[in-house]
Formats: C-alpha cells, sequence, structure tokens
C-alpha cells in the first residue's frame, strides 16, 4: 500500500526533536521556527510533558466517555483558570476541524438557524462544516457547497447588512487570520462585531485555534481586543503535538444528552498531554516570553531595512513576513543552507510560528540568515523575478 499522495513534502525525514530544534536520520539540526504549523508550543519533547505521559501510559491511555475522567474535569479547571475563561464549559475533542463543526452545530442548535458569515481568505479546517466556511474553493468538494455561508470582508457595514436579514446564527473569525498571511482583525472592528453579534441574536465564534494558547503574547489573541465571544475554539498548541482540541462555551448554552459528542476527544492520555503543557506554560513563563521575545522578533526584522519586504505583521510569536518577491526561494535558502524551518501563506508570506520557548538568541540566528537570503537576492541587479 502507497501513501495517498496529498502533501507537498520536502526530502528530509525529521525523527526527533528537542526543545526550539529537530533533528533528522542523518543527525543533521534544524532551528524550528514553525512548530508544525504553530503545534509545539512547550519545545519539542520538553521532559516535563514526557514524564507526565510515561506515567499514563503504564495506567490507561483511553477509556470511553460513558464513564468519569477526573483528568477531563481536572484539565477543564485549570483550563478555565489560565485562559481567563472560569466561568465557561468546555467539550475536548480531537482537532481543530472538529472543534470547529462543533463550535458551529452548536451555534446552529442554539439558535434555529443555519446561515454563517465567514470572511475571505479564512481557513476554518477541511472537514464538513468547517470546510464550507474556509474561503478556499480547491479544498471544497460538491458535498461541503450548501450555500450557507456568506463571506465577507473585514467592512463591519457589510456584515451588518448580513445580519439584518435575521438568518445567520453565527459569525465566525479567526484572532489573528494565519492561513490567509497573518492578518489581524482592527480593534474597533472586533468591538462592532460582538455588539452587531449581540444586537441580532446570532452567536461570534472565535477560532483560536492556530492564534491561541499563548502564540500571541496573551492567551487568546482576541483578548488584545477586550472581547468576549460565546464560542472559543482551541487545538494546535494545546497539547504540544498529541492530537487534541477543545470548545469553550459561554453559559448562554445549555448542554443535554446526546447533543455533542465523540469516541476518542478527552482521553486520558491527551488530557495529561494537555495539562502538562499548562503546567509548563505557567512554570516557565512561556505567554510572557512569547510577548517579549516575539516584541524583539519583530523589532529586529523592522531593523532590515530591506526593500525585499513589503510589510511584517503580527503579536507574539505568530509572524508573517510579507515580501515583495516569492517566497519559495527564500525558504528553500533558509532550510536547505541555514537548517531552519519556516512556513509560508500565499505566493509571498514567510508564516514565523516557533515554539513558545524561543529566545533572543535563536531569533537573532534567524534574522543572520534571512539577512543573508535577502541580501544574496539583492545583490543581483536586474535579475528576473520570475527565476526567484
Amino acid at each position: 500500500m502507497n501513501l495517498f499522495d496529498v502533501y507537498s513534502i520536502f526530502p528530509i525525514n525529521i525523527i526527533k526533536g528537542k526543545g526550539c530544534y529537530v533533528f533528522d536520520d542523518k543527525n543533521q539540526s534544524y532551528l524550528d521556527f514553525y512548530g508544525g504549523h504553530a503545534v509545539i508550543s512547550i519545545g519539542h519533547s520538553h521532559p516535563y510533558l514526557v514524564k507526565r505521559m510515561s506515567e499514563q501510559l503504564q495506567e490507561l491511555m483511553f477509556y470511553s466517555n460513558s464513564v468519569r475522567n477526573k483528568l477531563q474535569e481536572e484539565l477543564a479547571h485549570e483550563l478555565g483558570k489560565i485562559s481567563g475563561y472560569p466561568d465557561y464549559s468546555v467539550f475536548f475533542v480531537n482537532s481543530g476541524a472538529e472543534a470547529n463543526e462543533n463550535a458551529l452545530k452548536l451555534a446552529s442548535f442554539h439558535t434555529g438557524k443555519k446561515k454563517v458569515i465567514a470572511f475571505k481568505h479564512a481557513f476554518h479546517g477541511r472537514t464538513s462544516a468547517a470546510v464550507e466556511v474556509t474561503d478556499n474553493p480547491h479544498i471544497t468538494a460538491p458535498i461541503n457547497s450548501n450555500n450557507n455561508v456568506y463571506f465577507a470582508e473585514m467592512d463591519i457595514q457589510e456584515v451588518e447588512k448580513e445580519l439584518q436579514n435575521g438568518d445567520v446564527c453565527a459569525v465566525i473569525i479567526e484572532g489573528i487570520s494565519g492561513v490567509g498571511g497573518i492578518q489581524i482583525p482592527d480593534k474597533d472592528f472586533l468591538t462592532a462585531l460582538r455588539d452587531l453579534t449581540k444586537k441580532h441574536g446570532s452567536i461570534l465564534i472565535l477560532d483560536e485555534i492556530q492564534s491561541g494558547y499563548g502564540r500571541t503574547g496573551k492567551f487568546f489573541a482576541h483578548q488584545w481586543y477586550g472581547i468576549k465571544p460565546d464560542i472559543i475554539t482551541v487545538a494546535k498548541g494545546i497539547a504540544n503535538g498529541f492530537p487534541f482540541s477543545g470548545v469553550l462555551i459561554s453559559d448562554a448554552f445549555k448542554p443535554r444528552k446526546g447533543m455533542l459528542g465523540t469516541t476518542f476527544g478527552g482521553n486520558h492520555l491527551g488530557c495529561v498531554a494537555a495539562l502538562s503543557v499548562i503546567q509548563v506554560m505557567k512554570d516557565e513563563k512561556l505567554i510572557e516570553n512569547a510577548n517579549e521575545v516575539g516584541s524583539y522578533f519583530i523589532q529586529k526584522l523592522r531593523s532590515l531595512g530591506s526593500p525585499l519586504i513589503k510589510e511584517i505583521r503580527g503579536k507574539g510569536l505568530m509572524i508573517g513576513i510579507e515580501l515583495s518577491i516569492p517566497v519559495s526561494p527564500i525558504r528553500e535558502r533558509l532550510l536547505y543552507e541555514h537548517h531552519i524551518f519556516t512556513g509560508y501563506s500565499g505566493t509571498s508570506v514567510l508564516r514565523i510560528l516557533p515554539p513558545l520557548c524561543i529566545s533572543r538568541k535563536e531569533v537573532d540566528h534567524f534574522i543572520d540568515a534571512l539577512a543573508s537570503c535577502i541580501n544574496g537576492i539583492e545583490s543581483r541587479p536586474g535579475q528576473s523575478r520570475d527565476f526567484l
């Protein structure tokens, strides 16, 4: 049997990770400035996480949600405290897409409606309703195209006009758009959006799957703007690479038996992984580190002063570097010449999502490598950008 060939991959076999580094099968180290799509929050193979998960493996990996799981209850309590949402409930599932599926389902149950407002260039997942609210027709199959979604610009008047129709169950928006190129919503826009959804009886869903869990220097990106959504979805950094996610739900929603369900969500091993992440984040002050090192990082990027850098966007350790040239050759040079993993958005944005434990020293190393790549291009006057 062969793998179903849907991924564009680098020919590098990563077999080990430690802190902010990963290693291939030739023992070549790579500085990880992408964290596996913002998944690695506390660093690869953190010893406390490894210890806690190893101990739990000796006891019980999984049992059904038909019995009490005190680890779920402990995780809910700790997540409520660290996130600033102790008065919300949580439903644990397995992936970001599954979290968004359940958030949209809850909104539809609650309002009795099915129309959703999402935003252009948004990404919310690849399954059913999650892909329907994702603005990418290339990954949306006919079965996912049910004409239930209106894609708006970040224009509050356009959104209000749609809400006035009275048929919108939810508005879903990312705390910071990752796949869309590290686009940060305007504070006034989000404040008005919160007010309008309340006014028109629609649910506001904040997708914090990539921008949450301390990445921006606050636990959730939307907390920079002082709003409280009805539902928040979390995944990626929640368990440092173990498949796990959650839906944080305000007390406006009343649960009923069988309303939501999952086989593997909230399993014992995943709960221990997520509890370990929270403990390390507190002990090592990783949210504070994301804020401090992220500010330093953006300052150093701006100091490069290269004409090839059009714009630098981001908060904390969620950073987009928009270039005036295609990003692919820069990314490849960083990888093959400097052994640094990065991500991308579209054709011209270098996407930076390192573990939250990254240090100034590692940022300096990245800045030197990026400067070398950019200077190598700038020193070739007259070179066609098609070549790049």
